[in-house]
């Protein structure tokens, strides 16, 4: 059984969004982890108008994985947040690799078309 000591949000109500992911120690053998969802929400720093967006972030696992509710609730943060598509990938990605410090991470956020236009921003990261 893996340590879970460091988890504060699984198994506790949460009411808003947190700052960073958490981690738990990577099961061995586990090559790749995916997340996919279609319910990331931002807004346009200019506008200020709802970006709506699908986001895929798969990374190799080093020592530690990611606990997903704590991604949901990370991810919640950026509703309100005034980000270029482009920005919001980089910043994800940039926090699956300060966090869960995997070998390599991979997202890709593709934006909901407005005005006819599909924005997608691919960050990739590799440990060093």
């Amino acid at each position: 059984m893996s340590d879970t000591s460091s988890l504060t949000v699984l198994g506790a109500t949460v009411r808003e969004p947190i700052q960073h992911v958490e981690v738990f120690p990577a099961p061995a053998h586990v090559t790749s982890v995916t997340f996919t969802t279609d319910e990331l929400s931002s807004m346009c720093p200019v506008t200020q108008q709802p970006d709506l967006s699908t986001l895929v972030i798969e990374y190799v696992p080093n020592a530690h994985c990611i606990e997903s509710k704590s991604l949901k609730l990370y991810l919640w943060g950026f509703r309100d947040r005034a980000v270029f598509a482009e920005a919001l990938a980089a910043e994800i990605a940039g926090e699956v690799m300060a966090t869960a410090q995997p070998h390599h991470v991979r997202v890709v956020l593709t934006q909901r078309p407005r005005g006819g236009i599909e924005v997608k921003a691919i960050s990739e990261m590799s440990a060093s």
